[in-house]
């Protein structure tokens, strides 16, 4: 005999419509409902959380650092402002240096075009003092020749010493020795100019200390006064002083004052007042006479005055 089934107790979850066990669910002691809220509440008071502690650590640094920046000087007065003081000292003392500069760069940058300029005027001028264009000395005006041989020098110089004679300084040729000496470092020179001269400058040529056999230059001249002399007269007139300076190039060009009264003389006086040291005596090696030439008008109106 075949055996009977016995019947299910229990319910077939799988047979029961989709809408009951809905029902059922949401009958659970703990919903899935009230999980979702608190955790969603959890989550918002979280943010809240930390949005208000960021705003208030940012607030509070930023007014920390503020009053830390503010407190420092009070803090540390003794070392900060010394401190910026040595700094703003600093900073003043470079300023006034570099200005400095600037200024003594600016007086050497005019001292030397100064000199270029009178250089190449001298170059470029005419020379009324030259021998081979037929000027000459006026010896009777002129101090003598220094003599070695009445000095206790002469045992000392006698081998190399050549008394050169004062039209020496009308010469073109400079080289040491080649000059022209008086006694002592007062003395004077008179020039007979080749014709009538509206005289305009002079120019002084000297040795360097370089090319100097004792490497030094104190017989050079110092203190100069030019005067324009007339031919048949006593009379001189004062065109300039100067100062020929053995530190600067060893030809240097003066500007005389006949320049604002012109007048056309026929004489040149070299009036040598000092020399850079020298006691014995006094040496000249070239002197050039620049001016323009008086035609032939002013010429003869001179020489009736």
């Amino acid at each position: 005999m075949g055996k009977k089934k016995a019947p299910q107790t229990g319910h077939d979850e799988s047979s029961k419509p989709l809408g009951e066990v809905t029902v059922e669910l949401s009958n659970c002691p703990v919903s899935w409902q009230k999980m979702l809220l608190l955790l969603s509440f959890k989550v918002f008071t979280l943010l809240i959380s930390v949005a208000l502690a960021v705003v208030f650590c940012g607030t509070a640094l930023s007014g920390w650092t503020k009053g830390l920046v503010e407190e420092l000087p009070s803090v540390f007065p003794a070392g900060l402002k010394p401190l910026w003081n040595s700094h703003t000292l600093i900073e003043t003392q470079e300023l006034q240096n570099l200005l400095g500069e600037v200024t003594q760069l600016r007086a050497e940058i005019s001292s030397l075009k100064e000199l270029t300029q009178m250089a190449l005027e001298s170059c470029v001028m005419t020379d009324w003092a030259l021998k081979s264009s037929g000027a000459t000395i006026d010896t009777q005006r002129t101090s003598q020749t220094y003599d070695c041989k009445d000095s206790s020098l002469w045992r000392i110089l006698r081998f190399f010493w050549t008394a050169s004679p004062p039209d020496t300084i009308l010469q073109p040729n400079v080289f040491p020795g080649n000059c022209w000496a008086f006694k002592g470092h007062q003395g004077q020179v008179v020039i007979r100019l080749p014709a009538r001269v509206y005289l305009t400058a002079i120019t002084v040529q000297h040795i360097t200390k370089d090319a100097s056999p004792s490497g030094t230059i104190f017989s050079a001249p110092k203190d100069i006064a030019v005067f324009g002399v007339e031919a048949d007269r006593e009379e001189e007139t004062l065109l300039g002083m100067f100062t020929y300076n053995v530190e600067k190039d060893p030809m240097q060009t003066f500007l005389l004052k006949n320049m604002l009264l012109p007048r056309a003389f026929s004489h040149v006086k070299l009036l040598v007042k000092s020399n850079w040291g020298n006691p014995w005596y006094t040496c000249i090696y070239r002197v050039k006479v620049h001016g323009k030439m008086a035609s032939q008008k002013d010429s003869t109106q001179g020489q009736d005055k």
